[in-house]
Formats: C-alpha cells, structure tokens, sequence
C-alpha cells in the first residue's frame, strides 16, 4: 500500500470535519442574521411539521430571500416581525407542513384533461355518449376532435369493455366528430368510428407488440386499444403547439398550487413539452418546482431489439440528443421515464400467475428486459435517473433484475425507481431487494382507493395481502415516495395523505388497517422522502433555517404523536397557502377553495 493509499481516510475525516464546522457555522451566522432583520412572512401559533430529526415539531416559521430563517417557539421570532412582515396568526388550528410535493403525476396531462370531457364516475357507456353528444352539439360547425379522460369498466354493469353496440351508440352521439376517450389509468382507449378510419384501424389491422386491439366474435374492432396498441391513434392526433403546452402547465400550475402542492416529479415528456417548460422557466413564469422524466428516447420498435446494431446506433447518439441533466429555475430535467407493463385495471399488468377473474391472461410485457437493462446502463454513465413503470410482480422482479444485471447497488447512490410497484412478490420483500439495490418505490396510496372495488377480483385474496404494500415496503428498509398519478387520480395531496392513513378506510370510527402509515410517515412520503428521490433533501422536504421557503399550510391539527387518532377529515380541510420560495402562489385565507373546472371535450390542437 502506498503512502498516500494510507494517509487517505485520516485527510478525509478531517476535511470533512472542516467540511461540519464550515457548514455549522454558516448555519450559525445565518440564524443570527437573520434575527436582526425582518421577515417576509411569519406563520406563528401553529403546528409545524418540519419532517426535520433533530427539531420535529415548532410553533412557528419565518421566511425571507427565498429560504426559512427562523423554525422554533412564538416567543422567539422578536425583530423578526416588521411593519411589512405578513404575519398569519390564525385563531383556529393550524399546521403547517414542508411543501407537499407528489412524486408521480403528469401535469401536462392534467392541464389538458381540464378542457376535455371528465368521465370518471360516469358508470355505464349510455352516459358516456351522453356526455359526447353534448361536445358535438356545442360544436356543430366543425369537425374537431372530442377527448375526454376517466372512464373505468369496472363502474358499468357487467363490468366490461364497450363493445361493437356501445360504439354504434358512441359513433351517433359523435355525429360525425373523431373521438378518443382515454380510461382513467391512461393504459386504454376508446376511439370512435370515425377515429378509427382515420388512424386506418380495420379488421385486418395486425396486433401490436406489448398491446392489444379488442374485437367481437367477428374480429371487428370494438374501438377499445389497450397500452401500445393505443399508439395506432396517438401518432394521427393533433399535436399541440407550444403555446398550448405552456397554458396547459400554467392552468394545471394553478390546479394543484390551489390544492397544496409546491413540486411535481414530472412522467414522460417528448421535446416539445421539455421546450415549454424550458421556456416557463427561463421567463419565471413556472410557479410550481418540476422534477422531470423524459419519456422514452428508443422507438417503441427498437425497444423489443436491444441487441441490433439498429438499437445500438440509437443508444450511441442519445448522449447528444439529451445533453446533460439540467437545471434551471423552477425546473430540472434528470429522469428517464421507462415502461414494463401495463396496468391492473384494464388486466395488462404482467402477473406471475393468470388473473384471478381471467385464466388465460397474465398481463402485458410492453417493452424488452433487456431494453431496461440497456438503459440502465447507459443512465449510470451520463448521469440520468431511471424511473420505470411496473405494475404487476412479474414485472416488478423483471425490472429488479435488469438494473441489478445493469450495475445498480445501493452504495452508487443512482436512486432508480419502479412507479407503482402495486404487486409484489414474497420474495422482494423478505430479500429486502429494493433496499440492497438502492431502488426507491415509487407509489400512489389513491390508487389502494380506487382499486379496492376490484382488485381482489383481479388477484384473488393471497396476491392480494402483497399489493400496494407500502408498509411492506417500509417495513423491509425500502426508500418510498409518495404521488397521486393525477390526472389519473385527483390532484390533491390531501386525498392521498388520508388513503396512506387510513387505507381506503373512511368511517370515523373505523381503525386504520394494519397497512395504514401514521402522520409522520404518511407526510414524509410527500415531503422529504420525495425530495431525496429528486436529489434535492439538502434543499427541500424539510422545515429548516437555511432550506428552500416551500410550505404547504392546511387548517386543522396535524400532530406526530402516534397515540393520537388520524384525522378522518383530511380532505375536507381547507388550504390556507401555498408557498414556493417564500412567494405565495395560493392565497386560501378568506376565499373559497378553487374548484375543479368541467371541460367541453373538444380541443383544436
């Protein structure tokens, strides 16, 4: 060994011991500073959160230049309070958390769905056409298309697919419009007639990879494409411009901000929506922190052939295409978004075993294992961090594999994701693999809610004691951060703070099920635990002296003790601020909570 192998760890404990001083002090000389200077804002005889060990709970907060500057007791915020300091002492309960921020949603999407048809709780396909017929009246002198977004099978009686008589009735109510309905998990779609003929859709139309088209007993389209298959309409839809773009992220911006979010891991966007949020943020017109994924860059038909010279070209020129991770403003692209399979819902989850309520189908694999594995790979060397759907156990263990096979461990600090993981396997928990590889589950406790109706059906009741195992999961030593998948689900972190509460559980006095998080764990999934699968814990996630001003201020009382009772009334509690580098982009102190908008249908992008 040499001299200077041997003299390294010495050199490194006292440079970072320095390293503690330097750090401490500057904390230090912030926390005096800022004493002697005022405020902007002061929340004072409230119930803070601050997700932070060493001081878990305060009674106030103060903000200045951004960042918090005072976390402690009411009687010690003294010169902080200024004749221009607003100050909001509220008589009422009042807790104040880190800025609530959902680790899996599609803000585009949301902007978008809010000027198209809203379907979900529509429960049967009379109503559905209902709906439409509506859009095309309103819009009699054109030809434009209809979308709408959230109908679930599942809701109708018998709880199936539309079939060759519901489009009869779909096509009459269009009255001569293009239609496209997604289902509320966005892994299937319902197109009309018209819709079909123009995307070429016939009898004789070929099967697609890792998707399926559903027909009658005649091999005639029923209208209804499940996960790739749905690709065969999106490539002959509208695009929207980029000025649509950034009004649908401003819009959906507005939505959540009145909602209580202050950041959102952003799934799948192509280049021109990484454009608009590039230019939002250049202009500082993006209220919200966005943490992005890029959807896919490999061509869906390149994915199923990872090992051609095809695949391998396309791999090599990513690096100049993507460019760097980046960071700027309010928005940082670092994510890779990937898919195994499709969703539980419409029976394309990949399973170990059949469906339960369907012998012959275990689910779809929509792209190749080794298509992960791949870009994986390539993710470690340049920097990204790979998210990767993954719904079903099947495809659960296959993504676990191909980033394990592809160099991931706990110690490269890569914090890959698997969104959803809604079933998993005995194994992956008493193996305790997503905490080995470092893998971060990335879950929607909504889902638990909107699943419950059915999913037992889908997995019969052993599968069904492994599904959205959260505290499984925790249990195990495993990283989780919270989300919604809105608009799939509502764009409301306080719906999904009481389902990882309470479990789906809504009665008063019910008990929560022994899967049921308390407080403390359920806000950490929405805060500083999704602030580490961001790469952003030393800044966010926490109420702190020196960290980023982002605050979430809900009325009621919210109390870490886990010998209190959860709160049965989350939802119903009102927003008070929103607060996003000590700016307040939702005011909700003497006016009523924004309500959600209901869209026509019809978009002409």
């Amino acid at each position: 060994m040499s001299s200077t192998a041997r003299f390294q760890p010495r050199m490194f404990s006292r440079f970072t011991h320095q390293l503690a001083l330097g750090v401490s002090g500057s904390l230090l000389l912030l926390s005096l500073t800022a004493r002697a200077q005022p405020a902007e804002l002061v929340i004072q005889h409230a119930h803070v959160l601050t997700m932070d060990p060493a001081r878990p709970q305060a009674t106030a907060v103060a903000v200045r230049d951004h960042r918090i500057v005072y976390v402690g007791d009411d009687a010690g915020l003294g010169a902080l309070i200024g004749p221009h300091t607003r100050v909001v002492s509220s008589g009422a309960d009042t807790t104040v958390l880190p800025g609530l921020q959902d680790a899996h949603a599609h803000l585009i999407g949301l902007g978008m769905s809010l000027q198209s048809l809203d379907l979900r709780g529509l429960d049967s396909t009379t109503v559905i056409a209902q709906a439409v017929a509506r859009a095309a009246l309103a819009h009699s002198a054109d030809q434009t298309w209809i979308f709408g977004r959230g109908w679930d099978q599942n809701r109708f009686q018998p709880p199936s697919f539309p079939d060759r008589a519901a489009l009869r009735a779909l096509d009459a109510a269009a009255a001569g419009h293009p239609v496209w309905l997604r289902r509320i998990d966005g892994h299937a779609g319902w197109a009309s007639s018209v819709a079909m003929q123009q995307a070429g859709i016939t009898r004789k139309t070929a099967e697609v990879t890792g998707g399926r088209i559903l027909r009658d007993e005649n091999g005639e389209p029923t209208g209804v494409l499940v996960d790739n298959a749905m690709d065969l309409i999106d490539r002959i839809l509208p695009q929207p411009s980029g000025p649509e773009l950034e009004a649908a992220i401003v819009r959906g911006s507005g939505f959540v901000a009145a909602h209580g979010l202050t950041a959102v891991h952003e799934m799948g966007l192509g280049p021109d929506a990484i454009a608009a949020y590039r230019r939002l943020a250049e202009q500082g017109r993006l209220p919200l922190r966005i943490y992005a994924y890029a959807e896919d860059p490999i061509p869906t038909k390149l994915q199923q052939m990872p090992h051609s010279l095809a695949y391998r070209a396309e791999l090599d020129r990513l690096s100049q295409r993507l460019g760097p991770p980046e960071h700027s403003g309010h928005f940082t692209l670092r994510g890779i978004k990937l898919f195994m399979d499709g969703a539980l819902g419409s029976r394309g989850a990949a399973l170990e075993q059949p469906y339960s309520d369907d012998p012959k189908n275990t689910g779809l694999l929509l792209t190749s294992p080794d298509h992960i594995e791949m870009m994986a790979r390539w993710a470690l060397v340049h920097g990204y961090q790979i998210a990767t759907h993954a719904i079903g156990d099947r495809a659960v263990n296959l993504v676990l594999d191909a980033y394990q096979r592809a160099g991931v461990r706990a110690e490269r600090n890569a914090r890959f994701r698997i969104e959803h993981a809604q079933v998993l396997s005995e194994e992956v928990l008493s193996h305790r693999r997503f905490q080995d590889l470092g893998v971060i589950a990335s879950m929607q406790p909504q889902h638990a809610v909107s699943d419950g109706p059915w999913a037992s059906q889908r997995l019969g009741p052993e599968r069904s004691k492994l599904a959205y195992a959260w505290r499984g999961l925790l249990n195990a030593g495993a990283r989780v951060c919270g989300g919604s998948d809105f608009p799939v689900e509502e764009a409301d972190p306080r719906l999904a703070l009481h389902a990882a509460l309470w479990r789906g559980m809504t009665a008063p006095a019910a008990k929560p099920s022994a899967d049921a998080l308390s407080v403390g764990e359920a806000v950490r999934l929405f805060s500083s635990d999704a602030a580490y699968a961001a790469f952003a814990e030393d800044r966010l996630g926490r109420i702190a002296v020196g960290m980023m001003a982002d605050l979430t201020v809900l009325e009621g009382k919210l109390v870490l003790d886990d010998k209190e009772p959860s709160p049965s009334d989350l939802p119903r509690r009102k927003v008070l601020l929103t607060v996003v580098d000590g700016s307040v982009i939702y005011d909700g102190l003497g006016s009523s909570q924004a309500a959600r908008p209901r869209g026509r249908g019809v978009s002409r992008h």
